[in-house]
């Protein structure tokens, strides 16, 4: 499913990863970077914020907004400066009232694994995953 979405998403791409802890957020952050040619290590970025992964597509941008109180300071962070450039930018709790034309991919764990929704909120794209 990683591989799939991550080849689906145009460039530039705002996708937000919500779901309880532990439902795989950073899981899907890592094997969408792999499926875009990321060799390293995928970690969370909880207490750094941004990790940055430069993959032959472009770079993949991974921000972790768990402790921030107000989302919207990470456009005084230069989130706007990334979208142009990133091949996407993923942020982990990301709350879709503050990034209004973004997608937001929902994890909920169940009793076979985890389901997946994906929402599109103002602009966009819808994805389909079949």
């Amino acid at each position: 499913m990683a591989r799939r979405l991550a080849q689906a998403l145009p460039e530039g791409t705002l996708v937000l990863l919500t779901g309880p802890m532990g439902a795989g957020k950073t899981t899907l952050v890592k094997f969408m970077a792999e499926a875009l040619g990321f060799k390293g290590e995928v970690t969370s970025p909880t207490y750094t914020l941004i990790h940055e992964y430069p993959t032959p597509q472009g770079l993949v941008v991974h921000i972790d907004a768990y402790r921030m109180a107000d989302q919207e300071e990470l456009y005084n962070l230069g989130l706007e400066d990334y979208l142009p450039e990133a091949r996407l930018v993923l942020i982990e709790w990301g709350k879709p009232e503050v990034f209004p034309d973004s997608l937001e991919v929902h994890l909920e764990p169940t009793a076979h694994g985890r389901s997946v929704r994906l929402i599109p909120h103002g602009h966009a794209p819808a994805i389909a995953l079949v």
